[in-house]
């Protein structure tokens, strides 16, 4: 009983922490926001003391600052600041394939093809935040592919200090956002194509050279 409920405990605060982090990186919570925890704990039912370890994790992954006397506020970041940050996630990109890479299975596959639909809708009345959380589960559909349990957790941490990068130069920005959506569905397709044949390293590449082209447009843009 009392490993159930030690079970229970974990998996309330991983689904509070993917949830207050996903409204982060879609900027439901915008840089400079002032999260409350009362309202945090009402909306969600918790006590304080388990929502205060949550916003103690996602300060850890430079998300959340902390001002004693004052509050928790949402961090900020510009593309220069995050430069070194990209750099490193395309060095982690081509270690999957050397750091014991996991075959996708067929639930990875199913959820690669599900996401070309919406991609291609999206295209007809495009959405930053609708093509962010997309590309969010794109990211973690070959997170699965990491075996390697330090390098999933430094490649999760660096893309969600990133990705909201993104979605906030696309708002301010004059990125061609249909242009983003037919080359984040060619990445799609083409890790597909690597995966349904195997090819993790290929697969690997794909994601690394898309990386490395969204960078450059960004600064670009």
């Amino acid at each position: 009983m009392d490993d159930a409920h030690e079970i229970s405990a974990r998996d309330r605060f991983e689904r509070l922490h993917r949830e207050i982090r996903t409204r982060i990186c879609l900027l439901d919570y915008a840089p400079g926001t002032r999260l409350s925890e009362a309202d945090l704990a009402a909306e969600f039912g918790v006590s304080r003391t388990p929502l205060r370890r949550v916003l103690a994790r996602l300060e850890g992954e430079g998300l959340l600052h902390s001002v004693q006397g004052v509050g928790t506020f949402v961090t900020d970041a510009g593309i220069e600041a995050l430069e070194q940050t990209y750099r490193l996630r395309l060095e982690l990109a081509g270690l999957v394939v050397r750091l014991d890479p996991v075959m996708p299975d067929a639930a990875t596959l199913a959820g690669l093809e599900a996401l070309a639909g919406p991609t291609r809708r999206l295209r007809e009345a495009p959405d930053p935040r609708a093509f962010a959380a997309l590309n969010m589960e794109f990211f973690h559909l070959m997170l699965g592919l990491i075996g390697n349990e330090p390098l999933r957790e430094v490649t999760e941490r660096m893309y969600f200090q990133t990705t909201r990068i993104w979605l906030k130069s696309v708002f301010v920005s004059r990125i061609d956002l249909r242009h983003e959506l037919q080359i984040f569905e060619r990445e799609i397709g083409e890790t597909l194509d690597a995966l349904r044949l195997g090819d993790v390293q290929a697969a690997a590449l794909i994601q690394r050279a898309h990386l490395s082209m969204s960078f450059q447009r960004l600064r670009d843009g």
